[in-house]
């Protein structure tokens, strides 16, 4: 699963434009957050077809900043799950750049040390 970050335009409608592109490509989005930086929106989502996911948003007049391979883990539905995975990943001293949570209780993480994060979790 690769992870998309991109810059959008801070005006109504821009994520709907977004969506509506991806979806007519057969692109689902199985995860994702956003948030507002100095005037425009930052926002990343989690796919699986990079290549046509894009294409397919910068043909909307927003570009995507960043490509990255990202950990995704199935997430049990408790007190403290969270912060066993964060631990066991720091206690193999890696640095957590990126966590959202995805569709079906998953945990996106995107890491500074992808082998060593995958062999902690």
């Amino acid at each position: 699963m690769k992870d998309l970050k991109i810059i959008l335009e801070n005006r109504p409608g821009t994520f709907a434009d977004i969506g509506e592109a991806l979806g007519k490509v057969g692109i689902n989005i199985e995860g994702g957050c956003g948030f507002p930086s100095e005037g425009k929106g930052i926002a990343h989502i989690l796919i699986e077809d990079s290549v046509a996911a894009r294409r397919a948003i910068e043909e909307t007049g927003n570009k995507v900043l960043e490509e990255r391979e990202v950990i995704v883990l199935d997430l049990e539905d408790r007190p403290g799950t969270l912060g066993q995975v964060c631990r066991r990943i720091a206690s193999a001293g890696v640095n957590m750049e990126l966590l959202y949570l995805a569709t079906n209780n998953r945990l996106v993480i995107g890491v500074d040390d992808l082998g060593k994060a995958r062999a902690a979790v």
